[in-house]
């Protein structure tokens, strides 16, 4: 009887002795059901192929790859994309994997269980000297089939095989592909706004031409050095027109002496004849009348002498250019006067027109100064543009660039590509089921069987055996113990072990609760 206690090795002993049947029927007879069961199971074979992964033959800093996802990752797709309905299908219809059951099973059933009958299992490994750090990688897989039939199961590994390997190389070339078309639609759109920013920066600089940032410092040089032009052109005009002040002062003089000298003796001469006319006249009106011939006369004269006296030139001074006739009767020293004064006055014209043209720049030149840091500003913002497109049509190009060689290295398997190294192999002997695992399982499970039917067996019995049984199930205090009398024979039997030296316990008798 077990009840609510704890075991003793002892105790556990007893008791598997007791029930020693219970645990060696099951022990023989499970593994011999599971066997013999076993042999009715059909049998399984499986056919596996390893596939390694080599590496891109092009080293990296040359060419680097352009399908960089973990190839777990990639493996996964791949199974996903095998493993469809659409890829099985025609390989379930073309070996007859199912025959029996095609006409009578829905394919999406078939399918299910075909992809059970697929394992891809990846292989890991570490990489690396002692020297470097290791580096964990993914150098391969495994593709396995189980199947019925051996040759059935060589044959669909080795599709599959080659559908993983086509299905890697496409999925590469597709991405290396669609990645340089990418890369192509983008730079072209990179290339069509750096062209626009590059327009708008040209309009901006012939617009803003004299003003721009870098010309600034020539825009200064060159105030500076006509605001000297325009003081030695103020200078000029100001000297020009005291030498020609100078010059028509001088002329004045000796146009006034010129003039004296060649006037003066006519005027008195016309002078005293007029007066001796009005004396005569004075004296014929005093004997005669008004219309006395000589009276008439004489006035007639004296109105000729006035007449002369009046269209007789003036003494005055004439600083303008004279006509033909008298400047071929001028000196020459006047004429020479009248020479410099016309070119003193035509270099004072240019001088005032240069000065004119000089102020114009100046404030032109002026004007750009001051409008520097607002077109300082605006060009910096269309040159951050420009460049800010620049750099990425720059960055796209040499993306594309090195697109097109992976793209290329892919299409002559070049690249990472998977190589067949273990073929699918035509399996000897089945793999499922295994019956010698079948029956040290069934002996497992016997033993499991036998443990059990003792717990229930020893749970129900109500059978008191030993001294401690009593004492915990009673819960009453011992007051002293009668020993059990045994045989002659028995009684012999304890004095031998006793004299070996090993303490005997009295047997106690049997008690039922």
């Amino acid at each position: 009887m077990l009840g609510d206690r704890e075991l003793n090795f002892e105790q556990c002993v007893a008791i598997l002795k007791r029930r020693a049947w219970w645990l060696v029927l099951p022990i023989v007879l499970v593994p011999i059901l599971v066997y013999v069961g076993s042999l009715f199971v059909p049998d399984q074979y499986t056919s596996k192929a390893l596939v390694l992964v080599e590496e891109q033959q092009v080293p990296d800093n040359f060419v680097k790859p352009l399908v960089n996802e973990e190839l777990d990752q990639r493996l996964t797709t791949m199974q996903e994309q095998i493993l469809s309905r659409t890829r099985l299908q025609p390989l379930i219809e073309q070996f007859h994997i199912f025959p029996s059951e095609m006409n009578s099973v829905p394919m999406d059933e078939l399918v299910d269980r075909m992809q059970k009958m697929i394992t891809v299992t990846a292989v890991r490994a570490d990489f690396g000297d002692k020297n470097q750090p290791q580096k964990k990688g993914l150098p391969g897989f495994y593709i396995s089939f189980v199947a019925s039939d051996p040759h059935l199961a060589q044959q669909v590994c080795g599709k599959l095989t080659s559908m993983f390997m086509e299905e890697n190389l496409k999925a590469r070339e597709q991405s290396a592909e669609g990645t340089t078309q990418f890369l192509s639609t983008q730079l072209d759109d990179a290339k069509r706004k750096l062209d626009e920013q590059d327009a708008k920066l040209a309009t901006f600089k012939q617009h803003s031409f004299g003003q721009l940032p870098d010309q600034e410092q020539a825009n200064l040089s060159v105030l500076a050095a006509l605001n000297v032009q325009l003081d030695a052109t103020n200078q000029a005009v100001a000297r020009a027109q005291q030498d020609k002040t100078f010059a028509q002062s001088l002329l004045a003089q000796q146009v006034a002496a010129w003039k004296a000298s060649r006037t003066g003796q006519d005027a008195e001469t016309l002078q005293k004849k007029l007066a001796d006319l009005q004396s005569q006249l004075t004296t014929l009106e005093a004997h005669y009348t008004n219309d006395y011939p000589d009276v008439i006369k004489t006035k007639t004269e004296i109105a000729d002498v006035q007449k002369e006296m009046d269209s007789a030139p003036a003494f005055s001074i004439e600083l303008d250019e004279p006509d033909d006739n008298s400047a071929h009767s001028e000196p020459s020293g006047i004429q020479q006067l009248r020479v410099q004064i016309h070119q003193l006055d035509v270099l004072r014209i240019e001088k005032t027109k240069a000065q004119e043209d000089l102020q114009k720049q100046i404030r032109s030149y002026q004007s750009r100064l001051q409008m520097s840091p607002l077109v300082e500003q605006e060009y910096k913002e269309l040159t951050r543009d420009y460049q800010t497109a620049l750099s990425f049509y720059n960055d796209l190009l040499a993306k594309k660039s090195q697109s097109a060689m992976a793209a290329d290295l892919e299409r002559k398997q070049k690249g990472e590509q998977f190589r067949l190294m273990d073929p699918p192999n035509l399996p000897e002997s089945p793999s499922f089921p295994n019956r010698l695992l079948f029956a040290l399982g069934g002996l497992g499970g016997g033993l499991a069987v036998g443990l059990g039917a003792i717990v229930v067996i020893e749970t129900q019995d109500k059978s008191l055996r030993t001294d401690e049984d009593v004492l915990f199930y009673l819960k009453l205090p011992v007051l002293t113990r009668v020993s059990t009398l045994s045989p002659p024979g028995k009684r012999q039997r304890h004095k031998v072990r006793s004299g070996s030296g090993t303490r005997s316990r009295p047997r106690q008798q049997k008690v039922e609760a």
